[in-house]
């Protein structure tokens, strides 16, 4: 018997990965570094770090490290964030939210964003009280496709993996799900750049398919 749901945030709860692409451009061109568009699907679900990171590796910059580089795509994040005011939380998730709790289910987030970008977003829309646990992947050695995310916010929710549902838009994030032994619903989100949703157990395209 299922008694937890656990989301992933970017796509998920917020259309925000077109965002997190454009302050990755912003950093990367800040630095002189070209950012090839077709990238942009590799980075979905995967540490800001481990990202600029790997775009270091393939070109090198004297001085830049990826500390400073995701420092800077953050700052841009942030700005863009803070500007945009038509940023919504993703159709059908707070309704999808209620229901669960309602149901008594146990929620909590497992996001490979920063935890200052997770509770700005949570605060923001008016729903950080219905998670019990939120894990930060930035804090782990390890974050998706690694399924230590998803076990430890099972472990803090007090619930086996086995009895957690997972909530993810991308390819990393699913693959983090199986590999913690959780069922996986993915949500097919148009702006996640063609991700490879295979693995979930199942694919839906809007919240309000998800059947409790």
């Amino acid at each position: 018997m299922k008694k937890a749901f656990i989301f992933d945030m970017d796509g998920v709860i917020i259309d925000s990965e077109p965002i997190h692409a454009i302050a990755k451009q912003m950093a990367c061109k800040k630095y002189n570094i070209e950012l090839p568009k077709e990238m942009f699907s590799t980075f979905v679900g995967r540490p800001t770090m481990e990202c600029f990171t790997e775009i270091l590796e393939k070109n090198p910059r004297e001085g830049v490290t990826p500390k400073l580089i995701a420092s800077t795509k953050y700052e841009y994040y942030m700005e863009l964030m803070e500007k945009s005011d038509k940023l919504v939380p993703i159709h059908g998730l707070p309704e999808l939210l209620q229901r669960l709790k309602d149901k008594g289910y146990k929620i909590g987030l497992a996001s490979s964003s920063a935890r200052n970008m997770i509770e700005m977003v949570l605060t923001r829309f008016n729903i950080k009280d219905y998670f019990e646990v939120i894990v930060s992947g930035a804090e782990l050695p390890k974050s998706k496709p690694d399924p230590a995310v998803y076990l430890i916010t099972a472990e803090k929710l007090g619930v086996s993996p086995e009895e957690c549902t997972v909530v993810e838009d991308a390819t990393a994030g699913i693959a983090a799900a199986k590999a913690a032994g959780m069922y996986c619903i993915a949500y097919d989100n148009p702006n996640s750049l063609n991700q490879d949703l295979s693995r979930a157990d199942i694919i839906v395209k809007n919240h309000d398919d998800i059947k409790i």
